[in-house]
């Protein structure tokens, strides 16, 4: 299945739903299902900003549907999505669309970039 790793606490708000567009520099054609990865090491700043000290990482922690992609043209049509995503531009142009996110209490893994396969089932 296909995996994507998240640092904390990106990868906590996709699972539980708050953030429903995953921010990225990069494109992709892919559209489905794919297994959320906790990074190993969080983003401490994030962590504090929204209430966290203490994420599983290193693991897999949830699933969800990639539905489409959207590319933000500018930092207007950016900020209208901003509830969504929780980030501001310098995050990224390109919008995954997340759908129906569940948490999984998943295998502890090594992370990779970009979207990466593992051999593991729901």
């Amino acid at each position: 299945m296909k995996v994507l790793s998240l640092k904390q606490p990106f990868a906590e708000l996709v699972v539980s739903g708050k953030k429903t567009i995953e921010l990225r520099n990069w494109n992709t054609n892919f559209r489905g299902r794919f297994l959320v990865h906790a990074s190993k090491i969080p983003n401490y700043e994030w962590m504090e900003k929204f209430g966290f000290s203490d994420l599983p990482v290193g693991k897999i922690v949830g699933v969800v549907e990639l539905s489409s992609v959207k590319e933000y043209r500018s930092d207007l049509e950016h900020g209208a999505d901003r509830y969504k995503h929780l980030a501001d531009s310098s995050w990224g142009r390109y919008g995954f669309v997340l759908e129906d996110a569940k948490r999984i209490d998943g295998p502890s893994v090594n992370g990779k970039l970009n979207f990466w396969g593992l051999d593991y089932e729901i």
